[in-house]
């Protein structure tokens, strides 16, 4: 919608509100003077029941979540409470007149009892509900920028097609540039001396390319060695699952046994780590016994 209907649209809600307000006026007057309030209280009651109800509904438009759920039972409550206070108003025509009969909302007591107790809990309620609902309002967190920032990054990223908007030719690939080695220098011979040692040419220097750039590898590249023989291997003596379990129960006699913990024990006596985890059971079933 435009903004002219939209404003139309407000106005006109704001006119049956208005409206709806002086109809539900004079019944609640009423009701408030026979419940023992005074002209100007009696005139500032409806304030009170509708005055919260609107402010009910603001809150709604505004609040999100469990704060909105809150706000919808408070303006249903008071609808409802508006609505009973206009029912009786109509029931008991003793209310229309000017001099009533103070505390008398029905002839039942229980019912009476309950009208009244209703009537001027309103006002004590909407102090209450008022307050905590203005507070909600006041505190509340709009959305936060960073999605509406996501929201326009998701816009952007989409592709051309999608908007309608022809694709960009590719960027051309340039190719590699290939740089040849320089040319190592032959030994010159001065006079009757002569070199004793030639000189080897380095090996050429392979060009990489590595996004578009070319990286020149290394010049130290690392010998390639053939497979360790056995003789120069460490060898570890093999230990028995006796031995295993007598070191570990030597190297923990003093543990307690919030420490005597597989990776502990796989430490200690250098074992693999499902070799420690049968350690670990052993010596507890030791301890337990």
């Amino acid at each position: 919608m435009n903004r002219t209907p939209k404003t139309l649209l407000v106005l006109a809600l704001v006119g049956v509100v208005g409206m709806a307000f002086r109809v539900s006026w004079n019944a609640q007057r009423d009701v408030a003077r026979a419940i023992g309030a005074d002209h100007t209280a009696a005139t500032l009651y409806p304030f009170v029941v509708d005055g919260l109800m609107a402010l009910a509904l603001v809150a709604t438009l505004v609040l999100t979540d469990d704060s909105r759920r809150f706000a919808l039972r408070v303006l249903a409550t008071y609808t409802g409470a508006s609505l009973v206070l206009n029912y009786v108003h109509g029931l008991v025509p003793a209310l229309h007149r000017e001099s009533v009969d103070w505390g008398r909302l029905a002839d039942w007591s229980p019912a009476n009892w309950a009208l009244v107790l209703l009537a001027t809990s309103l006002p004590v309620g909407s102090i209450y509900f008022g307050s905590d609902l203005v507070a909600k309002v006041l505190h509340h967190q709009p959305t936060p920028a960073a999605n509406a920032q996501e929201s326009i990054e998701s816009v952007s990223n989409r592709s051309m097609a999608e908007q309608g908007k022809p694709a960009p030719a590719p960027a051309p690939v340039v190719p590699p540039v290939v740089v040849n080695p320089a040319p190592i220098p032959r030994p010159v011979q001065v006079g009757f001396l002569k070199p004793t040692v030639a000189l080897k040419p380095l090996p050429a220097i392979a060009p990489v390319a590595v996004g578009g750039a070319v990286a020149a590898e290394s010049p130290r590249t690392r010998r390639a060695t053939g497979r360790v023989p056995d003789s120069a291997r460490s060898v570890r003596p093999k230990r028995t699952p006796d031995q295993l379990l007598d070191q570990a129960r030597a190297a923990s006699a003093d543990w307690p046994d919030a420490h005597l913990t597989a990776d502990r024990i796989r430490k200690t006596v250098h074992t693999s780590a499902e070799k420690a985890r049968g350690l670990r059971d052993a010596l507890i079933a030791e301890r337990a016994a």
